[in-house]
């Protein structure tokens, strides 16, 4: 019997997450602001343009992550037909994505992220304008997001909701937050999440 022994992505995987999760911190800090910017010349409304940067944030994870999931089936399906070790079929299905991920089309998921936006009801946008403005954020984004999920365990974004109760553990107020408030209005960023414990927190607005 051949030894099973760890393949190169779950040998590499505290390095790669430690980057990842700052490579995501640092996304918030630069790209996100640089979005912010952006679209304040078009939308005078700062709670627009916040929501508008949250919600690409959370499409972007949602179209990552289905991109993984069917380019993870292909690379199975493929490596399936001659594989014979020494790893896993699994290893080796991991090590290829990690070692290949320049095959993700991320444009095809920035693609997918406008779409949704679009047709979201909870943002707007002038009509001369579209949510293409945006595309560096949402193409870094989805670049990370689909790296995260080639981590054991995988990372992802905790899913917030208008309204829930705010947790001091999930989120940052906002400077311009009531802060005698329990309830969020909205959010602007997502937190960070691995197995349901919070790794980054995201940040909210709560109001009475």
């Amino acid at each position: 019997l051949r030894s099973r022994s760890p393949g190169r992505a779950r040998r590499t995987n505290a390095s790669r997450r430690s980057c990842l999760v700052t490579r995501f911190g640092d996304i918030y800090a630069e790209e996100r602001l640089d979005a912010e910017t952006l679209l304040r010349t078009y939308i005078s409304d700062i709670e627009m343009v916040q929501r508008i940067i949250y919600i690409a944030a959370v499409e972007s994870f949602r179209a990552a992550k289905m991109a993984y999931r069917q380019f993870k089936i292909r690379v199975r399906d493929t490596l399936s037909l001659g594989h014979s070790g020494p790893e896993s079929l699994e290893d080796a299905v991991l090590d290829y994505i990690v070692r290949h991920e320049d095959l993700y089309d991320v444009q095809g998921s920035v693609n997918e992220v406008i779409r949704s936006m679009n047709i979201n009801p909870k943002i707007s946008f002038p009509p001369e304008i579209d949510f293409i403005v945006i595309s560096n954020l949402i193409r870094e984004l989805c670049r990370v997001a689909f790296s995260m999920q080639t981590l054991n365990p995988p990372l992802d974004i905790a899913f917030g909701t208008d309204g829930e109760l705010f947790s001091e553990t999930k989120y940052h107020r906002s400077s311009d937050s009531d802060f005698t408030a329990v309830l969020v209005a909205y959010h602007v960023w997502p937190a960070l999440m691995e197995n349901d414990i919070v790794i980054l927190k995201g940040k909210a607005v709560t109001k009475r």
